[in-house]
């Protein structure tokens, strides 16, 4: 069976496929001495002709329709290392090749890093721990007297997707009393969650001391978190992203957090991203900025090939995937 390796120049297949997974997939496919590349795979026209594997990550090339029935017409899977495939996925999957993504394996890291996340904004960790510095001791009674820790704290999670499910299920497994939002969430999904019901966001900014969004990155969602939201939050509530900085109206949320000091944001993702030299959001103290690093450690990448090298081998035996598949109907609702 043909397979190869498929990246822009410079992407980080090298980094994901490393210690020792490039050789288990070179082992389990027939593959070319070279990474295909937008630059090169003209150049490798004869054996792409056979390849019914291909194994990316981030950095995919996004072939057109075209393209792909010139150079690749026996593809029949594509193995992708990292989580969305909205940017390359929908020539593929329009023309019947299959796509197994890392998108629920990629979940854990993320909701791990928002669970943590959590857990500080309810305490009040990190305003303390920025207070410190200038306030000395003392700022602890931000924590005692002011934050209402976890037990029993509302959080309000907006997506229930693959990340925002695992976080409502620890969230409840931990004490909080947790309010979802999602529009697309069946009966089925909220019953398999213990959620009784879902919240529109008004209650949710009104109701909770901290909100974390994991809505799909779409026109639909583009801009919907503003000021007539983040303006009914708590005087000392927090605003989770570990999702996409686009649902977010920046000015609008740096206007609410100004005008109750005691709010905080925690923000790994922006828009643009990197954010802005200019923006407030690097200068505000009560504004906690990480560079887009919820997803993955560094061995944590690891997961990725292990998943599909999993896969690949339950393909060749003719065995149903065990998860991770994409389908075109998933492209409306996937980050």
């Amino acid at each position: 069976m043909k397979g190869c390796f498929v990246c822009q120049e410079g992407g980080r297949l090298p980094y994901v496929f490393r210690n020792g997974r490039d050789s288990i997939l070179k082992s389990e496919l027939e593959m070319p001495g070279e990474i295909i590349t937008e630059k090169n795979y003209k150049e490798h026209a004869g054996f792409l002709q056979d390849v019914e594997v291909i194994v990316c990550t981030w950095d995919m090339v996004p072939f057109t329709k075209e393209e792909l029935r010139t150079y690749f017409p026996s593809l029949k899977l594509v193995l992708y290392g990292a989580g969305s495939v909205q940017y390359f996925g929908r020539p593929f999957l329009e023309l019947g090749v299959k796509i197994i993504s890392c998108w629920q394996v990629m979940a854990k890291p993320v909701a791990q890093f928002t669970l943590a996340a959590v857990v500080l904004a309810n305490k009040g960790a990190l305003m303390a721990m920025r207070r410190y510095r200038t306030q000395g001791y003392q700022c602890n009674g931000l924590v005692q007297e002011v934050y209402p820790g976890t037990y029993g704290t509302k959080v309000g999670i907006l997506g229930a997707g693959a990340i925002g499910s695992i976080v409502i299920s620890e969230l409840k497994r931990q004490g909080m009393d947790v309010m979802v939002y999602d529009p697309f969430l069946s009966e089925e999904r909220k019953n398999a969650l213990g959620i009784a019901k879902t919240y529109p966001l008004e209650d949710i900014f009104a109701q909770c001391h901290t909100v974390s969004n994991h809505l799909a990155n779409n026109q639909q969602t583009r801009g919907m978190l503003d000021h007539s939201l983040f303006s009914r939050m708590d005087s000392t509530a927090a605003f989770i992203n570990t999702g996409r900085g686009a649902q977010v109206v920046e000015q609008d949320l740096v206007r609410a957090l100004k005008e109750e000091p005691l709010r905080a944001a925690i923000l790994d993702v922006t828009d643009p991203e990197p954010v802005s030299p200019d923006s407030e959001l690097l200068s505000m103290e009560n504004v906690f900025l990480f560079p887009h690093i919820a997803g993955y450690a560094r061995d944590e990448v690891l997961m990725f090939p292990d998943f599909l090298i999993d896969q690949l081998r339950r393909y060749k035996q003719g065995l149903p995937f065990e998860s991770g598949i994409v389908t075109l109907d998933m492209l409306k609702t996937m980050a």
